[in-house]
């Protein structure tokens, strides 16, 4: 279990630097996303392991990544657009 844990957190970190890269103007700040990407890598690993039972590292490790993934995007903010009104409005 300890590297399960290991690499869930390993593989949250490199999700939640991903999604920096890629999205860090829709983002909340960098600390946010990094703490939220780890803590739901671990969670997911948990949840993952108690349901499939010891032995099964990449089943742990993709459960962790699914809800890594999943938590990270619930913190992406719509793109700040200008509202067009009609000419009727």
């Amino acid at each position: 279990m300890f590297w399960e844990a290991l690499g869930s957190v390993l593989l949250g970190l490199a999700l939640s630097w991903a999604a920096l890269h890629r999205l860090a103007d829709r983002l909340p700040p960098r600390r946010t996303v990094l703490v939220t990407g780890v803590l739901g890598a671990l969670f997911g690993a948990l949840v993952t392991h108690a349901a499939l039972g010891p032995g099964l590292a990449l089943g742990t490790l993709l459960g962790a990544a699914a809800v890594s993934t999943v938590l990270l995007s619930l913190l992406i903010r719509p793109a700040a657009r200008r509202l067009r009104r009609s000419a009727a409005a």
